[in-house]
């Protein structure tokens, strides 16, 4: 089965050290694990106000990108990288926290709504949704005015495990992407999230 064309991989979270572990940043953990592996490094690109790294996955050349504007203005950072390179938004996969998911879960679609994501809310707006999405799931607090409060914050030690698990996972997702296709990946990553068996 063919791989699937990727040639961006856009990590969303707010910069700063404030903010480096807190949930919300769950997508730019998924894109420094990617450097991490392939020998990426990050470099901030003021025209495209994000940090960019290029890395090499069996040949294949991916971009990676780590918008430098706060969450709520992904959308500019993304426009103008995937313009400038003139890349389409169907071979654009975003990594992105996701509250409607358990830590320790880790999803790939395409295409859909924002979810009430603010990163993926300007992003679409930007960009229209035909793109992948890498959903790294960071747990929900139980109400929705704790939301905000919730994904700014740092996740407890087991739930940080958990987490860290799953931006390995989701590493490993996008790599059986470009090799086998996203069908492949998403069967992989599907039956890893099916719960425990009960013993």
């Amino acid at each position: 089965m063919p791989g699937t064309l990727l040639k961006l991989v856009v990590g969303l979270g707010n910069p700063g050290a404030e903010y480096a572990r807190t949930r919300h940043n769950a997508g730019f953990w998924l894109v420094d694990e990617l450097a991490r592996r392939y020998g990426g490094t990050f470099r901030f690109e003021g025209k495209h106000q994000g940090d960019l790294a290029r890395i090499r996955i069996d040949g294949a050349e991916l971009w990676l990108l780590k918008p430098m504007t706060f969450m709520n203005r992904s959308g500019g950072p993304v426009s103008s990288v995937l313009n400038f390179y003139k890349i389409a938004a169907p071979e654009m996969l975003v990594a992105h926290d996701e509250i409607d998911l358990p830590g320790g879960t880790v999803r790939l679609k395409q295409a859909g709504g924002h979810g009430g994501h603010n990163g993926l809310r300007d992003l679409i707006a930007a960009q229209g949704d035909d793109f992948w999405r890498l959903r790294i799931g960071v747990g929900h607090p139980g109400t929705k005015n704790e939301v905000v409060d919730f994904v700014l914050t740092q996740a407890g030690k087991d739930e940080q495990r958990a987490i860290d698990d799953t931006i390995l996972a989701g590493a490993d997702a996008i790599e059986e992407s470009l090799r086998a296709g996203a069908q492949v990946a998403m069967n992989k990553l599907h039956a890893r999230n099916k719960p425990a068996p009960k013993e």
